[in-house]
């Protein structure tokens, strides 16, 4: 674990404690020595963290701190809620129980006067039905993250069936429907794929040839020309080409 993360991990220890919590528990919880606990410790109080401490017992962080990267302004928090009402009618549902429990913890940080901007928010987003998936995008994204190739039998939009093996690069999220950006070995090219006109698909343990970061490079160079096709030298459109061209 980075020392930055460990040291938020030790805030977050100390926050949700109902009393002194020992260095030898925190230790344990973040799988240090006592030592690197005293000196975490000493660090965030230079940095006027309010941590007291007491020999024996142990650490309290006082009440009402709030660390400078979650002291949210109220445009901030009408944000983040948006994004998350968007996800949460668009989405699967993995996607949708992860944006409900991000604004519960950031509501959990939030000062009590801007509470209501949680409960009563002034943004919406409609409803909307997002058609049937045959390859859940939670698996896709692990794909993505696991660098795993897709074999996947996909119906054109002239209603061709084929199959592919593809890279995976990016899956993106449209008011209806999803779509997925890869390499596509059989047409040696970047693709993209509505995922509902997938009709068969599976995770390979192949991995891709490339870094993703790589991979991803070229796919975004791949766009740039597809944006100069479709919309003429210059183009700074973004999205994907007006067919899924597969």
């Amino acid at each position: 674990m980075r020392r930055g993360d460990r040291l938020f991990e030790l805030i977050e220890i100390l926050r949700r404690a109902r009393g002194p919590v020992p260095a030898t528990a925190i230790a344990a919880e973040l799988e240090v020595c006592k030592r690197t606990v005293y000196r975490d410790v000493a660090a965030l109080m230079a940095q006027r963290v309010p941590i007291r401490g007491e020999a024996g017992v142990g650490y309290v962080l006082e009440a009402g701190f709030h660390m400078p990267p979650l002291m949210l302004t109220p445009d901030e928090i009408e944000a983040a809620v948006l994004g998350a009402q968007w996800v949460q009618t668009r989405g699967e549902p993995d996607m949708r129980r992860a944006a409900a429990s991000l604004v519960a913890k950031i509501e959990a940080i939030a000062p009590d006067d801007l509470h209501s901007f949680f409960a009563q928010p002034v943004t919406g987003v409609a409803p909307v039905e997002t058609p049937p998936e045959v390859l859940a995008s939670s698996d896709i994204r692990a794909a993505i993250r696991r660098q795993k190739k897709i074999r996947l039998e996909y119906r054109d939009d002239r209603g061709t069936l084929t199959d592919r093996i593809v890279w995976p690069v990016l899956l993106g999220y449209r008011d209806e429907g999803r779509i997925l950006a890869a390499w596509c070995e059989l047409r040696s090219g970047f693709r993209y794929f509505r995922t509902e006109r997938i009709t068969q698909a599976e995770i390979l343990e192949d991995r891709v040839p490339k870094r993703l970061a790589q991979l991803r490079a070229d796919w975004e160079r791949a766009m740039a020309v597809e944006r100069e096709r479709y919309y003429g030298p210059g183009a700074v459109n973004a999205g994907e080409p007006a067919s899924d061209r597969s």
